[in-house]
């Protein structure tokens, strides 16, 4: 039981260890786009994380170490499909407060 919670404490700290989209100085409409709505996911994905931390899943069909893993997996991706999907609306605040950055900078 203890190797289950060194292994769940590694992929939490995977987890947590993921970097928010950057963003550059010359970027076009395109790419400013992009990075607000991969911002978007990432906060989903995160946002998401706690709902799913304390679900132990059932045997024969699931447990063990590779369910942790993929779970985290999973969760992002459920970020990236609720951004996609219209998301929450930050990508469409974050896409306006880079424009206003860039406008600044030049």
């Amino acid at each position: 039981m203890e190797n289950v919670d060194i292994i769940a404490q590694g992929a939490m700290a995977l987890q947590g260890g993921k970097a928010a989209p950057q963003f550059g100085k010359n970027m076009n409409n395109e790419q400013i786009r992009k990075t607000a709505e991969d911002f978007e996911a990432f906060f989903l994905g995160q946002m998401l994380q706690p709902m799913f931390a304390n679900i132990s899943p059932e045997a024969p069909f699931g447990g063990g170490h590779a369910e942790k893993m993929w779970q985290g997996l999973m969760v992002d991706e459920m970020g990236k499909a609720m951004a996609r999907a219209g998301g929450i609306g930050l990508a469409d605040s974050i896409h306006r407060e880079i424009l206003k950055l860039q406008e600044v900078q030049q």
